[in-house]
């Protein structure tokens, strides 16, 4: 999910990961965002910038999905 392309297309990828989770201990949209900022920490200096931009962005993607600005 988070070798794709567009932010919109993780952001997405994620919600419905979230939402579909038996697992999960908060509500979904707080566990799509860990997942998401996991990712980018554990990546850490590797992650090439432009990479970074893109995650970043779905950050924001995610927000819009859930209806939180």
């Amino acid at each position: 999910m988070f070798t794709q392309d567009s932010p919109r297309a993780i952001a997405r990828s994620l919600k419905h990961s979230a939402e579909r989770s038996k697992r999960r201990k908060s509500n979904p949209f707080r566990s799509a965002m860990s997942m998401l900022a996991f990712y980018i920490n554990r990546a850490g200096n590797n992650l090439p910038q432009d990479r970074r931009r893109i995650l970043e962005q779905a950050k924001t993607e995610l927000r819009r999905e859930f209806g939180r600005q």
